[in-house]
C-alpha cells in the first residue's frame, strides 16, 4: 500500500534519494534546488541511509565529485540550478562521454545575466545536446516517480547514459502537493543495486578513464553515444510499463491530454502543463475541440510519435519557456517542426515564448493562445510564427 504525504517538490526528490540510497551524493547549494541535498544531509546525519555525503566548493566540483564515484563503481546523484549547471558545463559533457550513469535533479531556473532566481527553462536548454537524458515533470509526483525510475533507465547495459530529472523552481520544487510514496523496500527491490560491468576499482580489469581520444576513435565513441541515446527510447518505456504495474500511474514519452479528436493544441512541459489542462477543459464545456499534449521525455527526442501525435490536429502552438536568441524559434518549437517535416506531417505551426524569469503564465495567456489558433485554423494564415507571450513591449 502507498503511503500518502504532503510534500514539496524538493522534499519529494530528497526522499525518493533517501530511498534510492546512493553509495555518494555531491552537491552546492544554490536556490532553488538548496533543499535537496539539505534534506538529503539530514537523513546521513541521522542513520537513514549510508551515502558518502560529499559537501564541495562548487557545482563543478560536485559534478567532478559524481563523476569519480560512479567511474570506480559506485552509484551517484547530485542537484543543482540555473548558475551551477552552468558552472558544471564542462563535467557534464565529460560525465555523459565517458558513459557514466549519474542521476541529477534539475530545479529549473533562469540563468544570469541579468541575475534572476525564478523560474524558466535556460538550465535544462543549454545543455540539451550535451548527451544526458532529459525527463520532465509537471508536479511533486512526476518528480518523485521520475527519479525512482531514473537509475533503471541510465544503468541498462544498452544506455549507461547520465539522466536528469527537472521540475519547475519554486512552481513544483517549493509548492506542497499530495503526493504518493512507495514503501523503501519496494523502492529497493524496484531500483536493484548497480552493478557496473567496468570499473576503476576493478582489480580483475584495469582499465583508464577519460583518455586523450584524438582522430582515431573519438568519432567512433560520439557515434556509440547517439546509439546509446536511440537504445534510451525503447529503456524508458520497458521501465515505465514495469513502474506501472507497482504504483498504477502510467507514463510514457508524452501526455496526450483531450488529445485525440482535438483540432487546436498546445505543446508545452513541466508546471505549465497544468494550467494548460485546466483550459482545455474550459474549452471543451465551449464545444472548442482543445488539446495538450505534455512532453515529458525531452531527449532522447521523441520525433515520429510526437508527429503521429499532432498529425491531424488543424493548428498547434509550441510553448518554449527559454529563447534560443536565433530571431527564428525556441528549443522546443525546433525539434517539434523538424520531428513534424522529416516525418512528412504538414501542420500549421507557431511558437510561443513565455515565462522568462519566472513571468507568471495565468489560465487568460493560455487560453489567449488557444485563441490564436482558432484564428489559424479559420484563416489558414499564420502570420509571425516566432511571438512573445505576456511580454511587455516598449511605449506600453
Amino acid at each position: 500500500m502507498s503511503i500518502r504525504e504532503r510534500l514539496s517538490g524538493n522534499e519529494a526528490a530528497a526522499i525518493a534519494m533517501k530511498q534510492i540510497n546512493p553509495d555518494v551524493v555531491a552537491a552546492f547549494p544554490i536556490t532553488p534546488s538548496t533543499e535537496i541535498p539539505q534534506y538529503f544531509s539530514t537523513f546521513v546525519s541521522n542513520g537513514s541511509v549510508d551515502t558518502e555525503f560529499v559537501a564541495v566548493e562548487s557545482e563543478h566540483s560536485a559534478m567532478s565529485a559524481c563523476i569519480g564515484a560512479e567511474a570506480a563503481g559506485g552509484r551517484a546523484m547530485t542537484a543543482t540550478s540555473a548558475n551551477g549547471l552552468s558552472l558544471m558545463w564542462e563535467m557534464i559533457y565529460i560525465a555523459s562521454s565517458m558513459r557514466l550513469p549519474i542521476v541529477m535533479s534539475l530545479v529549473n531556473r533562469a540563468v544570469s545575466g541579468p541575475l534572476n532566481i525564478h523560474n524558466d527553462h535556460s538550465d535544462a536548454m543549454g545543455v540539451r545536446d550535451a548527451g544526458w537524458i532529459m525527463l520532465f515533470s509537471e508536479n511533486n509526483q512526476e518528480a518523485y516517480d521520475n527519479l525512482l525510475m531514473a537509475h533503471r533507465i541510465a544503468e541498462h547495459k544498452d544506455v549507461n547514459l547520465p539522466l536528469m530529472v527537472c521540475q519547475d523552481g519554486f512552481i513544483t520544487s517549493h509548492s506542497i502537493e499530495n503526493i504518493e510514496l512507495l514503501e523503501d523496500d519496494k523502492v529497493k527491490n524496484f531500483v536493484g543495486e548497480y552493478k557496473p560491468e567496468h570499473y576503476l576499482l576493478n582489480d580483475k580489469e584495469p582499465i583508464a578513464v577519460g583518455p586523450l581520444d584524438v582522430q582515431t576513435y573519438l568519432f567512433e565513441h560520439k557515434f556509440q553515444q547517439a546509439e546509446a541515446m536511440k537504445n534510451a527510447k525503447k529503456v524508458v518505456l520497458d521501465v515505465s510499463k514495469e513502474f506501472e504495474k507497482l504504483t498504477g500511474r502510467s507514463y510514457s514519452y508524452f501526455e496526450k491530454y483531450k488529445l485525440e479528436d482535438a483540432e487546436i493544441a498546445i505543446v508545452c512541459m513541466n508546471s505549465t502543463a497544468g494550467t494548460t489542462k485546466y483550459v482545455v477543459d474550459n474549452l471543451r464545456q465551449k464545444g472548442i475541440k482543445a488539446g495538450l499534449l505534455k512532453i515529458r521525455m525531452f531527449r532522447p527526442f521523441p520525433a515520429e510519435e510526437i508527429a503521429n501525435a499532432l498529425e491531424n490536429v488543424k493548428a498547434v502552438a509550441v510553448l518554449d519557456k527559454a529563447d534560443s536568441l536565433n530571431a527564428v524559434g525556441g528549443p522546443l518549437f525546433q525539434d517539434v517542426t523538424s520531428a513534424m517535416y522529416v516525418n512528412g506531417k504538414s501542420v500549421p505551426m507557431i511558437n510561443y515564448i513565455y515565462g522568462i524569469g519566472g513571468r507568471d503564465t495565468k489560465s487568460d495567456d493560455i487560453e489567449s493562445v488557444y485563441n490564436d489558433l482558432l484564428e489559424i485554423q479559420k484563416t489558414g494564415n499564420i502570420g509571425n510564427p516566432y511571438r512573445y507571450l505576456s511580454v511587455r513591449r516598449e511605449g506600453k
